[in-house]
């Protein structure tokens, strides 16, 4: 091989290196730092009618469990409305519940509602998931009032 050749060939390698580095970089910041929280609303609170999309309860005059709320943490206040089709709870912007937590992954867990109760389901996080206190490592049902634990940021389940 000529000299040229050789050295061309040793700068695309040193690009795409110096690529490389940047793109682990890139994510890495990213999983450090999150996403921006955006105020939503009055006082940063995001406010959702309590009964839009919620499955109805099998239980006959009883309001059926509807809405997400968080009770402790830097989103106190904030309710979300629950879906048959689940609400994802992590640090993405695709999430349903964008939580800033340091202690959040991603896409930290999953509530859904399956045959007559609602579940939450720790989509493998790194700091886990917790149930009244207690790591969970599989699907584990939810009752009213039942505190879901992600991080430093507590939420409930309600009517």
């Amino acid at each position: 091989m000529s000299e040229l050749t050789l050295t061309v060939v040793r700068l695309g390698l040193l690009a795409l290196m110096w690529l490389f580095v940047f793109s682990i970089v890139g994510v890495i910041r990213s999983d450090l730092y999150g996403t921006r929280i955006v105020q939503r609303g009055e006082g940063g609170r995001s406010r959702v009618r309590p009964t839009e999309n919620a499955p109805r309860s099998r239980l006959r005059g009883r309001r059926p469990l509807s809405v997400l709320a968080v009770v402790d943490g830097s989103l106190r206040g904030t309710t979300v409305p629950l879906k048959e089709s689940g609400v994802l709870l992590g640090r993405n912007p695709e999430c349903t519940l964008v939580i800033d937590d340091d202690y959040a992954s991603g896409r930290h867990a999953r509530v859904y509602f399956d045959d007559r109760c609602w579940y939450v389901e720790d989509l493998d996080s790194t700091n886990g998931t917790f149930v009244d206190g207690h790591r969970i490592t599989e699907p584990t049902p939810l009752k009213e009032g039942t505190q879901l634990r992600i991080g430093t940021t507590v939420l409930e389940l309600g009517r």
